[in-house]
């Protein structure tokens, strides 16, 4: 089985936009949890980490995003990042199955367009990051 990306409707309301994707990956939550909350796993698909406190109200800089704080934190499940200039970036996993996960993703921006492509391709990243598995 591979995984698989699914885009929700984007959304604009006035100057926040909101972007939606559900990723299925062939692969238990407690090993995609690793690649959307450690430095060295979120570096391995999306952008590299300088700072990350795993617990709400932690600090957080994405390289390539901006810097900001641990807006949510529920162990395997959900972690959403909010940063200046970037917006907020939510991860929310659930089970799939017997062996997979389902991932939706919410990311909410003010200003310029976020590519929708972009994402997808960072999500392709994830899915064969996930499935190489260690």
């Amino acid at each position: 089985m591979s995984g698989s990306i699914e885009q929700g409707a984007g959304q604009a309301r006035g100057n926040t936009h909101i972007l939606h994707f559900l990723v299925r990956i062939p692969r238990p939550m407690e090993a995609v949890w690793p690649a959307l909350a450690t430095r060295e796993g979120l570096a391995a698909w999306f952008t590299p980490v300088d700072v990350l406190e795993p617990r709400l109200g932690g600090a957080v800089t994405l390289r390539d995003v901006g810097s900001g704080r641990v807006t949510a934190w529920d162990v395997e499940r959900v972690v959403e990042y909010t940063v200046e200039g970037g917006g907020r970036l939510r991860f929310h996993l659930e089970r799939d199955g017997d062996a997979g996960s389902a991932l939706r993703f919410t990311h909410e921006f003010r200003g310029g367009e976020e590519s929708e492509q972009r994402w997808r391709a960072r999500f392709e990243r994830l899915i064969e990051v996930l499935e190489a598995g260690p």
